[in-house]
C-alpha cells in the first residue's frame, strides 16, 4: 500500500484510538507547565486516584466503543451478503424457469391459438389465396448484424440471404408444369417454403445492409405461372401469423417442426382435410442443436428440436443410398441427440426413398402421397401419416439412381393418387436443383 493509500485508509480498528490520541496531544499543547500550577487543595493520594478513575472510565469508553464499531461492522457485512445471497439465487431461480418456459411451453402456445376463434370461409380462403402474401410484423430496434459469406448475422441468429426474379420463378413453374403432365390421374401440388430472413430480418435491412428480395414476389409470380394441372398451396399467410413463434432455427437454414406444422395444416385446410392437431401429441424437445450456419458464422444461439409423437402407430421403411433398406417404428429417429446432425430427427435426414405407413382414423383407405422433396421436406412429411394411408417420401437428388425407376412409373406401380413438390424458396430458385427434380421423369 502507498503512502497515499495509507492515509485515505479507513480503519474501523484504529478509528477510535487514533482520534482520541490526536485529541489528547492537541490537549497536552495547552497545558501549564509545572511551575505555573495552582495548588488544587487535594493531596496527592486524592489526584493519583481520580486519574486512575479517570483513565480506568477512558479504557472501558473505548472497550465499549471499539466492540460497538466491531459489531456495526460485523452486522453490515451480514447484510451485505445476505443481499447478494438472494439476488443470486432470484437469478438463478429465473433462468431456470425462463429456461423451462423454452422447452415446454411451445405446445401451450399452440394449444391456445388452435382452441380460438375459427376463421370465416372469406377469410380461411384469403389466407390460402396464392395471390394473397400479408406483411409479417417484424420487430426493429435498428441494430445491425453483419455479413459472413452468405449468411446475415443479427441478434445471435443466422439468416440465409434470398436474391430471386421473376424469370426464375417462371423457369419454377415451368418445370413443375412439365412434370405435372407425366404423372395423369394424380392430384399434383407445389408448396414453396419462404427462409427466416423473410419473416426474421427487418425491411430496413434487407433494403440496405443485408441485401435480399423479396420472397412473397418470387412466390406469387412462381404460383400465378403455374398450369391447371397444378393446385398451389401457399403456407405463407399462415407462417407470418406465427412468426414470433419458434418457427426457425438460428444456427441453421431450415424450419422447426413447428413452422412445418404450419405449412402442412394450409395444406390440409386448402384441400378441407383434417388437420392434425398438436394437442393430441406427445411433444419432444432435443437441446444442444447446431446447425449448418455454425460453421461459417460466430456468435450464434444454439438450438432445440421439437418433434410430436403422434396419438396412432406410424411404421417407417428407409431405402437408403446403397439400395439397402431399414424398418422402423416411428417416423422419427428418437435416438437423435444435440450436436451438428439433430435435424436428422426427421425421418432421419435425407434418403433417396422413405414409405411411411400409418393407421390414423382420418387417413382415408387407398389415399396415398408423394412428396417429392429436398431437406426441407423432411420435417413436414410425418404429420401427412394423418390424412394418407401412406406417404412416399422422395428426395428428388438420389431417387433415380438409388431405386432404378423414373417417379411416374413409381407412381403407377405404387398406386399414388396425390403428389406434392415441397422446395424451399432457395432450390426453387436454384437451376441445379430444378434440373435433378426433372431427372426423376427422364
Amino acid at each position: 500500500m502507498s503512502d497515499n493509500d495509507r492515509d485515505n485508509y479507513f480503519d474501523l480498528d484504529n478509528f477510535d484510538d487514533s482520534l482520541r490520541r490526536d485529541y489528547r496531544d492537541r490537549r497536552a499543547d495547552r497545558r501549564p507547565s509545572a511551575d505555573n500550577r495552582r495548588p488544587s487543595g487535594r493531596s496527592s493520594a486524592a489526584r493519583a486516584a481520580a486519574a486512575r478513575k479517570r483513565r480506568e472510565a477512558q479504557r472501558k469508553r473505548r472497550i465499549r466503543n471499539r466492540a460497538i464499531i466491531i459489531c456495526g461492522f460485523v452486522i453490515i457485512l451480514a447484510l451485505i451478503i445476505l443481499l447478494f445471497s438472494l439476488i443470486i439465487r432470484s437469478c438463478s431461480k429465473g433462468g431456470g424457469e425462463q429456461q423451462q418456459q423454452q422447452t415446454t411451453t411451445i405446445s401451450t402456445d399452440i394449444m391456445n391459438k388452435q382452441d380460438g376463434g375459427a376463421a370465416t370461409a372469406d377469410e380461411a380462403s384469403n389466407e390460402l389465396s396464392p395471390t394473397y402474401f400479408k406483411t409479417p410484423n417484424i420487430p426493429d430496434d435498428n441494430t445491425n448484424g453483419y455479413l459472413s459469406y452468405a449468411i446475415y448475422v443479427w441478434h445471435n441468429t443466422g439468416y440465409e440471404l434470398f436474391g430471386g426474379s421473376q424469370e426464375r420463378s417462371k423457369i419454377y413453374a415451368d418445370t413443375v408444369n412439365n412434370l405435372a403432365t407425366k404423372l395423369p390421374g394424380v392430384n399434383v401440388y407445389d408448396m414453396i417454403i419462404p427462409n427466416h430472413t423473410e419473416f426474421g430480418l427487418p425491411q430496413r435491412l434487407k433494403d440496405d445492409d443485408a441485401p435480399s428480395t423479396s420472397q412473397a414476389d418470387s412466390m406469387k409470380d412462381a404460383y400465378a405461372a403455374l398450369s391447371k394441372d397444378v393446385k398451389a398451396i401457399n403456407p405463407y399467410n399462415y407462417l407470418a401469423d406465427h412468426n414470433s413463434e419458434y418457427i426457425y432455427f438460428k444456427s441453421d437454414h431450415h424450419w422447426t417442426g413447428l413452422g412445418a406444422y404450419y405449412s402442412y395444416k394450409a395444406f390440409a385446410d386448402t384441400n378441407k382435410l383434417p388437420a392434425l392437431s398438436l394437442k393430441d401429441c406427445t411433444e419432444q424437445v432435443i437441446t444442444g442443436f447446431t446447425g449448418t450456419f455454425s460453421n461459417t458464422a460466430e456468435g450464434l444461439d444454439s438450438d432445440e428440436v421439437h418433434y410430436w409423437e403422434f396419438p396412432y402407430s406410424v411404421t417407417m421403411t428407409i431405402t437408403d443410398e446403397s439400395g439397402e433398406t431399414q424398418e422402423y417404428d416411428s417416423p422419427y429417429y428418437e435416438n437423435a441427440t444435440e450436436g451438428t446432425l439433430t435435424y436428422g430427427v426427421f425421418i432421419m435426414g435425407d434418403n433417396p426413398l422413405t414409405v411411411l405407413r400409418s393407421s390414423s382414423e382420418n387417413a382415408q383407405e387407398g389415399k396415398k402421397i408423394v412428396i417429392v422433396k429436398e431437406s426441407y421436406g423432411n420435417a413436414i412429411a410425418p404429420y401427412f401419416t394423418n390424412n394418407y394411408e401412406e406417404v412416399h417420401v422422395v428426395d428428388f437428388r438420389y431417387f433415380r439412381d438409388t431405386v432404378g425407376t423414373d417417379l411416374a412409373s413409381y407412381c403407377r406401380e405404387n398406386g399414388i393418387t396425390d403428389l406434392l413438390f415441397v422446395n424451399g424458396v432457395m432450390s426453387a430458385n436454384t437451376q441445379i436443383q430444378l434440373d435433378s427434380m426433372s431427372g426423376l421423369f427422364n
